[in-house]
């Protein structure tokens, strides 16, 4: 049966390279191919990374209502089109989307039954350290990622479960877990935005 999952972190928590991980491991995932007006990093591929595009279509798309969530971050907008999520999930596919709270809280709108999940990195240092060895930012972009990381973590609790990044290979085991193996409830659970919130209760607070 496909299902829609939605994934939100902070950028530079590792939640593209956890989900490519899963994807990779599972044929019947797939991520919805975002749109979006910033110019394209080296290692990425239009079509595959994402649908990279001006802002003038872009802006006729959301007049001609083709998103089902889009939003301006830094600078440049992005958006998931309404008809690539049901197309793939017409296939038999279930959908991930990687997208922040606000496209989020959209979604859910229109797809109540979306599975939302939240990434959260082991500390603020950490997130720092991986913002810094990508090395695709300079110092000004990261310290603007950074402010706008704790502005992002404040709306994990709006997420039915929640994963720390703190371990690569657990945090991917953890979401397989939520996405793949809907029969194991007793796991699942343990990963619910109540369980997680009370065992790293201390953790939340220090980044929050």
């Amino acid at each position: 049966m496909s299902s829609l999952f939605i994934i939100s972190a902070p950028s530079g928590c590792g939640k593209t390279s956890l989900v490519e991980a899963l994807i990779n491991k599972n044929d019947n995932l797939c991520v919805s191919v975002s749109h979006t007006t910033r110019k394209p990093r080296p290692e990425e591929v239009n079509e595959i990374n994402y649908y990279f595009t001006s802002i003038y279509k872009f802006k006729r798309m959301i007049n001609e209502d083709a998103f089902v969530e889009y939003a301006k971050v830094f600078d440049n907008y992005y958006g998931t089109a309404i008809e690539s999520i049901k197309h793939q999930l017409k296939k038999g596919k279930s959908v991930i989307l990687e997208i922040d709270w606000q496209g989020a809280n959209q979604v859910k709108k229109q797809f109540p039954k979306a599975v939302s999940i939240f990434i959260l990195p082991p500390s603020k240092e950490d997130l720092k350290k991986r913002l810094q060895l990508r090395a695709q930012d300079d110092r000004s972009t990261i310290n603007k990622r950074m402010a706008n990381a704790k502005n992002e973590m404040l709306h994990y609790k709006n997420y039915e479960y929640l994963v720390i990044n703190e371990d690569f290979d657990i945090a991917l085991n953890d979401l397989e877990t939520i996405i793949c193996l809907p029969d194991k409830v007793s796991e699942r659970s343990r990963l619910s935005i109540t369980e997680q919130s009370i065992k790293y209760k201390k953790l939340l607070k220090k980044l929050i």
